[in-house]
């Protein structure tokens, strides 16, 4: 008796592992909806430090133009991920100059897969401005032939 109910609670197990399975591989197959793909550039920037950074200009719109400053070096090897602006004033800032309107900091996250001076940055952003627009998207941004000398 005390096989038969091991096999039972084993057939049980087994079925639900199957069910889980069959549901993860479903909702792999379900279509995302996919992010708009804005023009963009990056160039070399300068940090308020004067350290190395780079500037991504995503093209929203006509008249507007995202501005999304990293204060990093532009070597980031692996997927990174940044809220802007940050608490310690470290990572970046964002924002952006509509043809019309003045200066608009932005809020939010913004994703790069990689960043290296001799590729394309590929990344992605959810953003908000202080009166409650929304900014979001997906970029592929190639780098301008611009010098920068920090410090």
């Amino acid at each position: 008796m005390i096989k038969t109910r091991t096999k039972f609670y084993l057939l049980i197990v087994l079925f639900f592992i199957a069910l889980s399975g069959a549901f993860y591989f479903y909702s792999l197959t379900l279509e995302k909806p996919k992010l708009q793909v804005f023009p963009a550039t990056v160039s070399r920037s300068c940090a308020p430090w004067d350290g190395s950074a780079f500037t991504v200009t995503v093209q929203y719109d006509v008249a507007t133009d995202i501005y999304i400053d990293i204060w990093k070096a532009p070597d980031i090897r692996f997927p990174s991920a940044f809220m802007l602006p940050d608490d310690e004033g470290q990572i970046g800032y964002a924002y952006i100059l509509p043809d019309l309107d003045p200066f608009v900091q932005l809020s939010g996250n913004v994703f790069l897969q990689s960043v290296s001076v001799d590729k394309p940055v590929e990344g992605r952003f959810r953003l908000k401005s202080e009166w409650g627009k929304h900014f979001e998207g997906h970029f592929v941004a190639e780098w301008e032939d611009k010098i920068v000398a920090c410090g």
